[in-house]
């Protein structure tokens, strides 16, 4: 198991913090995921087969940019 800190650009209120999420939950490993509006972050704890650029990927479909903490 490990943490993943990435900071998300681009929401704007609340649906989008849970449009995010969903996204990152979407990602197959993942098994939680905290996000935030302010200051733009997201904590994921996934197994090990997870890469920040499945993440990113997904965020990038839901219109969102991610970059690595």
């Amino acid at each position: 198991m490990k943490t993943i800190q990435i900071d998300i650009t681009g929401m704007t209120c609340g649906n989008c913090v849970k449009h995010a999420r969903t996204a990152i939950l979407t990602v197959p490993g993942v098994v939680d995921a905290e996000v935030s509006l302010d200051p733009g972050k997201a904590t994921v704890n996934a197994d090990d087969s997870v890469s920040f650029e499945s993440l990113k990927d997904a965020l990038d479909e839901e219109g969102y940019k991610a970059t690595l903490n």
